[in-house]
């Protein structure tokens, strides 16, 4: 019968239904296996998610490596706030009703997860609006009084402010080893004076794109980030995407920080014992250079950055670092990327040297010792240029290029539950993160990689934050001390400046040209709508006072609005 008709029909049926069956097992096997180990998940680096992930491994008794955004492993939307629980739907309810309940207040928007693919898509906002007042001057000139304060209040004229966000974030995974990452956001604001006056002078609004005009006076701009990252093993991870990279335990850092706006890069992680090893490959852009055409891209420069980070005993972590830049282009003709910078193991400044390239060359390190597990003091050093004989005659030279940082922060001081208390002074001497080059200097998009204030300065920041549940307080107070260039001087405070520019061969020190202060408290209130997106709603007051010997500054925002709090800005340099 097997050669009837029918016999063949049989045979065909049976081998369908093994087929079936094994396909069946092999799913279920890996929907098991994906329920049973969680997915990869490149969390957001801002500024309070920070905050509550390094609280919850101090938590949990672990110790990370200063790299950031973090790459962790998580089955729930809500991946920081452990603590906040979804509120309770009513029973009595329709079914549309305690799904808005979840959607609104604790899970993302759109999730699927069939165990081996897991998405997830939000959409992002930033609906703000303020009121900018003058404040009348205090008796001293670095001092906000109260009572001039109230009389701004009193008083009501001042300038509208507004910004108006809309985006979307996707986030997912395939298994293990593969995660991706998008986002979009497109916006149009007034902004306060002061911050106003430093986006038509960078031609960028800080750290997020360059702009257009918008009607009378405001901006409109847009910006784009994603990375595919893959983890062939438990040792390596790599992720090629358009986005920011951190590195340090600060407020700031002096090594690599997220102020700049974003840039395509290629990281490779390597984890092994305890110690973690960064390769990063970026691609920057210089948008103060010439163009070629008026059709031509701006002009490209390229770094290379390593980072070793090691875990000398649970409470001290010692990191190594080195970057290098160079142009794309240069009288030569188009160089392009350096295949000599691409060994990931070898020491730079050396093969620089042997190059007999002009390239830019920087050095590092950090430190982190953790103090009876709560809390931690951090150092960082950046070396542009230095002699250690001029070092010790302590005579000012201007190649005496350097960087210090040196911070302390502690979780939950005093017994108080999701207190936070972070000091730290940085400061930065003249000329560092220049070149005598200015595409070759350590910045992108007319912004510093490092520091936003660039060089020349020396800062003081504290952060108080205080979450119970949903209601968290923050208050910031950022002090810096900067000399300032003037028309056709170079006293070292732009990096953009060509450094054999400078004012003197000695004698140089940090806050010479005109000296500056700037004197900025942020208060702020919110209440944490959905933790899954940090969408908040918030009240916040700002005074901003900057003073010097030319000019005197000062002034009072009061905003309100609804935002997805995702991503860090930099409006206090």
């Amino acid at each position: 019968m097997p050669n009837t008709p029918f016999g063949i029909i049989n045979i065909t049926k049976r081998l369908f239904v093994r087929i079936h069956l094994r396909y069946q097992l092999l799913i279920s096997a890996l929907m098991v296996a994906g329920y049973v180990v969680s997915q990869p998940l490149t969390l957001p680096f801002e500024q309070s998610l920070r905050i509550e992930q390094e609280r919850a491994l101090l938590d949990d008794g672990k110790v990370w490596h200063p790299v950031y955004p973090f790459r962790v492993e998580v089955d729930a939307d809500n991946t920081v706030y452990s603590d906040i629980e979804p509120f309770e739907p009513d029973s009595s309810g329709s079914r549309f009703k305690q799904w808005m309940t979840r959607k609104l207040f604790h899970e993302s928007l759109i999730r699927i997860d069939t165990g081996v693919f897991k998405l997830r898509i939000d959409p992002m906002v930033s609906f703000e609006a303020g009121k900018q007042l003058a404040v009348g001057q205090a008796g001293d000139p670095g001092d906000t009084g109260s009572a001039q304060v109230l009389d701004a209040l009193a008083g009501g004229d001042g300038r509208n402010t507004w910004v108006n966000t809309r985006g979307i974030r996707v986030d997912g995974s395939i298994g293990r080893q593969v995660a991706f990452h998008t986002a979009f956001y497109e916006s149009q604001a007034v902004l306060p004076t002061w911050l106003d006056a430093q986006t038509r002078s960078l031609r960028v609004v800080p750290g997020q794109a360059m702009y257009k005009g918008f009607k009378e006076n405001g901006f409109d701009y847009a910006f784009a980030e994603g990375h595919v990252s893959y983890s062939p093993s438990g040792y390596f991870n790599f992720r090629f995407g358009h986005g920011k990279n951190f590195i340090g335990d600060g407020y700031r850092s002096l090594l690599l920080s997220d102020a700049a706006f974003n840039y395509p890069y290629l990281a490779i992680n390597t984890r092994v014992w305890n110690i973690e090893y960064v390769n990063l490959f970026c691609q920057m852009m210089d948008i103060t250079a010439p163009k070629n055409g008026a059709w031509q891209p701006w002009q490209k420069k390229y770094t290379t950055t390593h980072y070793l980070s090691w875990h000398v005993l649970p409470w001290l972590n010692i990191g190594l670092f080195e970057s290098i830049v160079w142009q794309a282009a240069d009288s030569t003709g188009q160089r392009g990327f350096d295949i000599n910078y691409l060994n990931p193991i070898i020491f730079y400044r050396p093969v620089e040297f042997s190059l007999g390239s002009p390239d830019n060359a920087l050095l590092g390190g950090s430190i982190r010792m953790t103090i009876r597990k709560r809390n931690m003091v951090y150092f960082q050093l950046m070396l542009d240029e230095f002699k250690l004989e001029h070092v010790l005659k302590g005579d000012g030279w201007w190649a005496n290029k350097h960087g210090f940082q040196a911070g302390i922060k502690s979780y939950d001081p005093f017994g108080l539950r999701n207190l936070f208390i972070q000091a730290e002074y940085n400061h930065v001497r003249p000329y560092t993160y220049a070149h005598n080059s200015a595409i070759q200097n350590y910045g992108h998009y007319n912004q510093p990689l490092a520091h936003p204030q660039g060089a020349n300065f020396r800062e003081f920041v504290l952060i108080l934050d205080q979450r119970v549940r949903r209601w968290q307080l923050n208050y910031k107070l950022v002090y810096t001390a900067y000399g300032a260039d003037t028309a056709g001087f170079n006293y070292g405070h732009n990096i953009y400046k060509p450094y054999l520019t400078y004012i003197t061969e000695f004698g140089n020190k940090i806050g010479q040209g005109i000296k500056t202060n700037l004197a900025q408290h942020d208060f702020n209130a919110s209440y944490i709508v959905n933790p899954a997106t940090n969408l908040k709603i918030f009240a916040a007051l700002t005074l901003h006072h900057r003073f010097s010997e030319v000019s005197d500054d000062n002034n009072l925002l009061i905003s309100i609005g609804l935002r997805s709090a995702i991503f860090n800005r930099y409006y206090d340099f």
